[in-house]
């Protein structure tokens, strides 16, 4: 019989999520563990895969719109089914559809279900012509780079085309000369959009992720009592020990790398200020989870170096790497960004001296990071030149008082002016 397929709970506490892409269209038959679809979270894109073989019969929930989490999405017809009545699927199980209106009967696909067949994953060019099998992974890569897929045999299971053989026909084309014309062309074609409204912009719809930014700031701001604390770190210490580690390292270790260093070595030494903020109850952290701010092109995302205080600097510097790039490519499990005790916010790449950051809950601090530059500093009653690295504090007043704040970023100015201490 028909099984109704619902939005399934992606991330932990999520209400809802949006489907980007349906991987299938409705008469595809369906294998257990293939793709269904591809469904954007407020901080990443996952892949949905089908629990249950059968035919995708009816799509309830179309691409770009917020469904709640359990609503129905889609109904999977059975083996040798024929019609189906929609609305009487819904009825049993006590729900409507995503959109709200309940649709009339629908005929089954006309071709018996019959599983797809298994294709050799070591060819390089399938027969054009039939299906292509893609992740929406590598089908979003090949659209955004300008790569066609059809005919192509991907190494993935069953076939399947991955990022891997995106990459690998990216590679293979870029060295083939450039169409001119054609490029002119698309240009043109794109100018003349662009200039088509009258309006004197463009509306570019809110992503997933960017309202539930937009929404968690919002109430954060809000609703928590922030305060502030800066110091002036010097860093002269830190450089010279960081040019020194690099000189002999095949990883190159950033500033960066420190700095999560030492915020996890003070919160160790302070373990009041590795809490959160609950209405009911202070939580107090038993390690270091560092959530490490990344921006995406979908908006700000913050995975998390787990247990910080005890890894070495060398396996920090390894997996924030890791994570970063796996944040811009949207692959991120909701694990990796879910649950930190404390973030960092660094701007300093981008020449800023200094900013306050806003606190992302249930943690109760954030430290924003500004730049490192030459500023003058009077040592032993002297004027000197030194590195110096600007830092501002947020807190969350109801879970820290500014005693304890203010003894936690003393700590954190000592592990980063004498960098040693951290690593031992």
């Amino acid at each position: 019989m028909a099984i109704l397929i619902r939005m399934p709970e992606i991330a932990a506490n999520a209400t809802s999520a949006v489907i980007k892409e349906w991987s299938r269209k409705e008469g595809d038959s369906i294998r257990i563990g293939e793709t269904l679809a591809e469904i954007e979270t407020d901080k990443a894109l996952i892949e949905f895969d089908a629990d249950q073989a059968g035919i995708l019969g009816k799509i309830l929930a179309p691409a770009g719109k917020d469904i709640e989490v359990g609503a129905p999405i889609a109904v999977l017809f059975a083996e040798g089914e024929t019609s189906v009545d929609i609305a009487a699927v819904l009825a049993a199980a006590g729900v409507g559809t995503a959109s709200g209106t309940a649709p009339a009967a629908a005929p089954a696909p006309a071709a018996p279900f019959a599983p797809a067949p298994a294709v050799s994953a070591t060819a390089q060019r399938a027969p054009a012509g039939g299906r292509v099998f893609v992740s929406p992974l590598a089908r979003r890569l090949a659209r955004d780079r300008g790569i066609g897929l059809q005919g192509v045999q991907g190494s993935g299971p069953h076939g399947r085309i991955v990022k891997r053989d995106v990459d690998a026909l990216a590679a293979a084309t870029a060295s083939k000369p450039v169409n001119v014309n054609a490029a002119a062309t698309s240009t043109s074609v794109a100018s003349s959009a662009s200039k088509a409204t009258d309006a004197g912009y463009v509306e570019i719809a809110h992503s997933g992720m960017r309202r539930t930014i937009a929404r968690r700031l919002s109430e954060s701001k809000s609703t928590i009592p922030h305060f502030y604390l800066s110091a002036a770190c010097k860093m002269d210490k830190l450089m010279a020990l960081r040019a020194e580690i690099n000189a002999g390292s095949s990883r190159k270790i950033s500033v960066n790398d420190f700095i999560v260093k030492a915020v996890a070595a003070a919160l160790k030494a302070s373990p009041q200020m590795n809490v959160g903020w609950t209405d009911s109850a202070l939580r107090q952290y038993a390690q270091a989870d560092i959530s490490v701010a990344v921006s995406t092109d979908g908006g700000l995302i913050t995975p998390v170096v787990r247990a910080a205080d005890s890894k070495s600097l060398s396996a920090v510097s390894a997996e924030i790497a890791d994570l970063a790039a796996r944040a811009r490519s949207g692959q991120l499990a909701p694990e990796e960004y879910q649950g930190g005790s404390f973030t960092i916010s660094n701007l300093g790449m981008f020449g800023v001296q200094e900013f306050s950051a806003i606190i992302n809950p249930p943690q109760a601090a954030i430290l924003a990071v500004g730049t490192t530059s030459q500023q003058a500093v009077v040592a032993d009653g002297a004027i000197a030149i030194a590195s110096v690295m600007n830092v501002t504090l947020s807190v969350d007043h109801r879970a820290i008082d500014g005693a304890v704040a203010a003894q936690w970023l003393a700590l954190f100015q000592r592990h980063i002016e004498h960098p040693l201490s951290t690593l031992i």
